[in-house]
């Protein structure tokens, strides 16, 4: 039985900007060390790093240089700009600004993360229908233009000048280079730790993502919160833990390593110190999913309102082929879990067998990043080929860098003689645990089809949590989907053996709801399935209506939108006051609500 509940969204409008998933990107290092001083050659022997020649007295650049770079694939233009300054005889700098140019052609402009995985609502707009050839660079956007520096930013560059600079220094001086304000480098070095590198400090504040918005966006400390039509006990309640956060013996919650929450199966934590107050004791079990790393006091604000549960962190990893860091809080048992079987690839090697005859040695990628919602483009690729094809053998190492920094960024996978692509619908599909052409057909578009792979579950990570239910639920489960996406929490519940007898869904995506709607029929579910649009809809009438129906919930699972919490949202990254990661409250809401209700009712 399929009952549909169309209702006309209240909030959540779309976004303006084009969404793009990158919270955990370059969160996979390979372990290929690089040289900054290595040279650069042709094919065949000769060598333009260490030749040495000077320009003629004109000023004219070297032409075999230019040809030597043109030949690599980059535009002229950008080429003579890129000589011009960093002068003839560095060319490790030249190709780095080449490479930057590059990189800020390939990259979407304006782009948000929408990786609130499972459940994850559409609540925000459609990729342009060929997201392959977006062109965000602008040749006048690279314009030395020291005025809009900040003066944190000119101070670094005066103590580089003078080479005095910390080792802290340096590393800050880098991230304001590539576009990021020295405090949330500052930031970042923090939660990150001194010891963290380049590659982990740019994993947390997303510099993969290179905007083209001159001036990035962080919120003032001293602006008051924006809650955008949250209730005002919500908003009092708010002001309370606001308060309790600012107090300095407050412990922050802060991430483990490794991110392995209270177990994966291939490794245990020694001691599991969990205990949850009555209030929070199940059923009904409820199970709230979002980004890792949120913006600082995230975790603890959502801790707080959802009966001060500790988050469990896990890294996907440990189940697939692929990266997905992401917090969990629940009130489920987390003892006698098991995984679901067949075991996945994990690794790209076992995901993807073929392409071991293609991959070059220097390549030592054995995981994925996280799955975006945007692939890599067309051009990208075959500037990569070019690039290879200029070389008898392997690339020196600064061109080697280039590639696998794109790579890890797109998740190129090698498919040829000197040929990456990115992964086809299909093999996201199967690396999330999904069946293979659930998102596939019903005129639902490739760019679609990222897209809602792309804001999933992991299903293999999930199902790992929510298999202690199995023995619990003998006969079945009623199931509250809140942000329901493409029904992650739904497969992996049917592939743990577990019956789906009344499955309430809200989403706002139609090409969403649709793909659940026909999973459901082609694995011919006996159960109800009722869906719903909006969750601020769902007020204590609709729901009293619909638990007189079903007779109550098991569990209630959701993950509210991650656009202003994850680090490639560099724009409105608000945390939970957001525009939609405020929606986290109407999670609470209606969670609060059907534990009233069921209480008033048993």
């Amino acid at each position: 039985m399929v009952v549909h509940s169309l209702d006309k969204s209240a909030s959540g409008e779309d976004s303006d900007n084009i969404d793009w998933n990158t919270d955990d990107e370059l969160e996979i290092q390979g372990d290929t060390a690089f040289s900054s001083s290595s040279t650069l050659t042709t094919r065949g022997t000769e060598a333009f790093a260490s030749s040495g020649e000077a320009s003629s007295s004109s000023g004219v650049p070297n032409s075999k240089l230019v040809n030597h770079f043109v030949g690599m694939g980059f535009p002229e233009k950008q080429v003579l700009k890129a000589i011009e300054e960093n002068g003839e005889e560095d060319t490790d700098s030249i190709l780095n600004t080449l490479l930057t140019y590059s990189t800020l052609e390939d990259s979407p402009p304006k782009q948000l993360c929408v990786n609130s995985d499972p459940i994850s609502s559409d609540y925000e707009e459609n990729l342009p229908d060929d997201l392959s050839d977006l062109d965000g660079w602008s040749e006048n956007e690279t314009e030395d233009n020291t005025s809009s520096l900040s003066e944190e930013h000119k101070n670094l560059l005066s103590l580089e000048s003078t080479g005095s600079l910390s080792e802290k220094e340096k590393m800050l001086l880098s991230l304001a280079n590539m576009g990021y304000t020295v405090e949330e480098s500052s930031i970042a070095m923090e939660r990150c730790g001194p010891e963290a590198s380049i590659a982990e400090l740019t994993d947390f504040i997303c510099a993969a993502q290179l905007s083209r918005e001159a001036d990035i966006y962080l919120p003032d400390d001293d602006l008051k919160p924006r809650y955008n039509g949250v209730s005002k006990i919500k908003k009092r309640k708010f002001f309370e833990i606001c308060k309790k956060k600012n107090d300095p013996e407050t412990e922050t919650i802060r991430l483990p390593n490794p991110m392995i929450g209270f177990g994966v199966p291939s490794m245990q934590p020694e001691n599991i110190n969990r205990s949850l107050p009555d209030s929070a004791i199940g059923p009904p079990f409820f199970y709230y999913e979002n980004v890792a790393l949120a913006p600082k006091g995230v975790w603890d604000t959502i801790s707080r309102f959802l009966n001060d549960i500790e988050p469990e962190f896990v890294d996907s990893k440990y189940f697939c082929a692929t990266a997905r860091k992401r917090g969990y809080v629940h009130n489920l048992p987390v003892q006698n879990r098991f995984p679901l079987v067949p075991l996945p690839p994990l690794t790209i090697q076992q995901a993807f067998p073929l392409s071991k005859r293609w991959w070059p040695q220097w390549d030592m990628r054995e995981k994925l990043n996280c799955i975006q919602t945007a692939i890599g483009s067309a051009k990208l690729t075959e500037r990569i080929r070019n690039a290879l094809e200029r070389f008898d053998g392997d690339p020196p190492t600064s061109v080697q860098k280039f590639i696998l920094d794109e790579c890890r960024k797109w998740n190129l996978v090698w498919v040829g003689r000197n040929k990456v692509a990115p992964l086809e619908p299909d093999e996201v599909e199967m690396l999330l645990g999904f069946p293979k052409n659930h998102t596939r057909g019903g005129g639902i578009s490739r760019t679609d089809r990222y897209k809602s792979l792309g804001n999933s579950f992991q299903v293999d990570t999930v199902a790992y949590h929510l298999s202690v239910l199995k023995d619990m639920f003998p006969s079945g489960i009623n199931l509250l989907s809140l942000f329901s996406g493409i029904g992650g929490a739904e497969v992996a519940l049917h592939r743990l053996g577990i019956k789906l007898k009344n499955v309430v869904s809200v989403e706002k995506s139609k090409v969403n709801r649709d793909i659940v709607r026909s999973w459901w029929e082609q694995t011919n579910q006996t159960g109800n399935l009722i869906d719903f649009e909006d969750v601020q809809a769902l007020d204590g009438d609709r729901l009293e209506e619909v638990i007189s129906y079903v007779g109550g919930f098991d569990l209630i699972i959701g993950g509210s939108p991650c656009n202003n919490l994850a680090g490639s949202n560099r724009v409105s990254r608000d945390g939970l006051e957001g525009k939609d990661s405020s929606l986290f409250y109407d999670y609470f809401r209606i969670l609060d609500l059907v534990k009233s209700i069921m209480s008033r009712s048993s």
